[in-house]
């Protein structure tokens, strides 16, 4: 069976200089998709998209602060000037602070929320309008399995990521009936800085430890057959979330305990996460 084949299809990255964003950008490009990164990071940006260069794709890099609406505005609007119409977006920057929920400041938390909700929502209004008014188009929304279960530690990444799921379930019913297609991909946990200071067990690492070119490959294939509605990657840690989610919620709590599941969130390695922190928990003003 071959594989994707984007050519012709301009699709725009937000978050997309590293991590999960970049390793979707250069496996899109490889499909033959031409790619905008938007990305606070303008200068890894720029990084990212010279290596697609290179390698023979096509991609532009630009400044993107998905939490102000000109910002994004300006970011679809400069895509589309240089790149012409827009056929995908995909709603990829997040953060992930750790620590208990008693202890996390309301910054941090506004941050999230910010950055988690509010960019998604704002990309997905400010996209779908374009989609719409063409009777075309795809919003890919990067969830997290942490949007379909819940884990201690990381409290309202997961209340977050509960609101993209829900917010893309809402959105395909919406837009269907205009072409658009509304896709939630959930991953794992993504070997990339997200999960810096994590000490996986054997389970996460056997079952849910993947790598951000796993993540990528879904997105592709999810863009080109027009998959809609939630993918969870890998499909064995989707699976094994929905044989659990049926259960008594203190049933499934003490079987996630027992397994360690809880823990691999719970204990983070803060010096190794130092780095981390410092540039995702503050405000871009602030940096």
């Amino acid at each position: 069976m071959s594989g994707p084949d984007l050519t012709g299809k301009h699709v725009a990255i937000t978050g997309g200089a590293r991590g999960i964003g970049a390793a979707t950008a250069r496996a899109l490009a490889g499909c033959g998709a031409r790619i905008s990164i938007g990305d606070l990071d303008a200068d890894l940006a720029a990084g990212t998209a010279a290596a697609i260069a290179e390698a023979g794709g096509t991609a532009e890099a630009l400044k993107l602060d998905v939490t102000d609406r000109d910002s994004f505005e300006a970011f679809l609007a400069t895509a589309e000037a240089g790149l012409g119409p827009l056929d995908v977006l995909i709603n990829n920057a997040g953060i992930m602070p750790t620590g208990a929920f008693l202890d996390e400041s309301d910054a941090v938390t506004d941050r999230q929320i910010d950055i988690n909700i509010r960019g998604v929502v704002l990309g997905s209004k400010l996209a779908g309008r374009r989609f719409v008014d063409r009777g075309a188009g795809q919003i890919v929304n990067i969830a997290s399995m942490a949007g379909i279960s819940a884990f201690p530690g990381v409290a309202v990444y997961c209340a977050t990521k509960h609101a993209v799921v829900g917010l893309g379930s809402a959105l395909r019913q919406e837009l269907e009936p205009h072409g658009v297609v509304v896709t939630t991909v959930a991953p794992s946990f993504v070997n990339t800085e997200l999960i810096a200071g994590m000490t996986p067990n054997w389970l996460t690492r056997k079952l849910g430890l993947i790598e951000p070119e796993t993540v990528a490959a879904a997105i592709a294939r999810a863009i080109d057959r027009r998959r809609a509605g939630v993918r969870v990657v890998p499909a064995l840690g989707g699976n094994i979330v929905r044989t659990l989610m049926p259960l008594p919620e203190n049933v499934r709590n003490a079987l996630s305990n027992s397994l360690g599941l809880q823990a691999a969130t719970s204990n983070f390695d803060p010096a190794v996460r130092a780095a981390y922190r410092a540039r995702t928990e503050t405000t871009p003003d602030q940096r």
